[in-house]
């Protein structure tokens, strides 16, 4: 896969927008462990950053995958990792299934809005017992007349606080796990929708997660994504855009880990010469910037097969199992050459080091992509 002239145009207009209007913040969002994701959405949106994969007739401008990952990779300039996990969220996460099997008066009240840019959404999946296991979710959804009913809870859910809507998978009725869920559309000023708790984080200071409680929230079955019964499916679909955009989004902040690093290793002294003059230390980044490279080799390859209408699961998952794996690698080895500034809060490469560490656990962990790519190579053991 090779960026065009289209692409390049694109991500020089997102990292000027990310230079003048967010990294000048991104201390300040850190300490008040949120950032206003209404104002930089709408900035977003009149940038047309926020659709640049959706349909033309909801705001979008209709381009194909490889611009969100062009758009992914270049969020990675932004000086931590809350603000583009919000982004990505928006973008790549509570969207897709809504774009692509929403029903027109659907998307005009949920997607129009989210590409311009004047409503922030989230997608709720994750529940207090069930996360990477989604075929275990509690939440139902029961028809009431024209309504569903809609009792549970989700949590770890990244814009909650600030969203003006919510992706919901519940259970719909009492069959199989695989068939028995639905995507609903919530509004999240309906009656009976609680956000009941901000989860403070070891990591991704800026973006809001939450706790939220549903108690007998009705919403007109009109609301629903698609069919009924194939939540499962289409939300197993949204996960193939949200693995590969987080590999995407991975590879600049790798590489400015490791760029910093270089930077500070040069004017670091020891032992009568610069940290970065030793050969430990520059084969060493040198090492990370290979295994930086070849996720990007990885991502472009799958994105180049899931334009064409290729079914990249088994590529998008080793993609994320990378990109995650780099993820807690990089930081950590870049960490050792900053010496005890390494180890302060405000150091730029330890906030690598907490940020990165949740891609291993959020959006399906580390131990499930394994698993999809044991499966889609047929050596998982027969069930007895």
């Amino acid at each position: 896969m090779q960026y065009t002239h289209e692409h390049e145009e694109i991500q020089r207009t997102l990292k000027r927008f990310i230079d003048e209007e967010i990294n000048p913040h991104v201390d300040e969002w850190e300490a008040a462990e949120a950032f206003p994701a209404h104002v930089v959405f709408k900035r977003l949106g009149e940038l047309g950053l926020l659709g640049l994969t959706k349909p033309e007739k909801y705001g979008g401008i209709g381009l194909d995958y490889s611009f969100s990952v062009a758009m992914a990779e270049t969020l990675g300039h932004i000086a931590c990792g809350g603000v583009p996990m919000a982004i990505g969220v928006q973008t790549d996460m509570a969207t897709p299934a809504l774009a692509r099997f929403g029903h027109e008066a659907l998307c005009r009240e949920f997607l129009k809005p989210a590409i311009a840019g004047t409503a922030v959404g989230c997608i709720g999946v994750s529940e207090p017992g069930a996360g990477s296991d989604v075929a275990s979710i509690k939440t139902t959804a029961k028809k009431d007349g024209g309504d569903y009913v809609i009792n549970g809870s989700k949590m770890w859910i990244t814009n909650s606080l600030q969203a003006d809507w919510m992706c919901l998978l519940a259970n719909t009725s009492e069959g199989a796990a695989h068939k028995n869920k639905s995507l609903i559309m919530v509004p999240m000023n309906a009656k009976g929708v609680t956000r009941a708790k901000k989860i403070r984080k070891i990591g991704m200071m800026s973006s809001d997660t939450g706790l939220i409680h549903f108690d007998d929230v009705r919403v007109p079955q009109t609301n629903r994504v698609g069919d009924e019964g194939l939540g499962f499916t289409y939300q197993m679909m949204q996960f193939q855009e949200e693995r590969l955009w987080a590999a995407a989004h991975a590879i600049q902040s790798l590489l400015n880990c490791i760029e910093q690093t270089a930077d500070y290793a040069r004017e670091r002294r020891i032992f009568g010469k610069s940290v970065l003059d030793h050969q430990v230390v520059h084969y060493k980044l040198a090492e990370l910037k290979t295994e930086v490279e070849s996720l990007r080799g990885l991502v472009y390859m799958a994105t180049e097969k899931y334009v064409a209408g290729g079914d990249v699961t088994e590529w998008a998952s080793m993609a994320k199992l990378k990109a995650c794996r780099l993820s807690r690698l990089v930081p950590d080895a870049c960490m050792q050459y900053w010496g005890g500034m390494g180890y302060t809060w405000e150091n730029p490469v330890a906030r690598y080091y907490r940020d990165g560490r949740l891609g291993s656990i959020a959006g399906g962990a580390d131990e499930v992509m394994l698993g999809i790519i044991a499966k889609s190579m047929h050596t998982l053991p027969a069930r007895s």
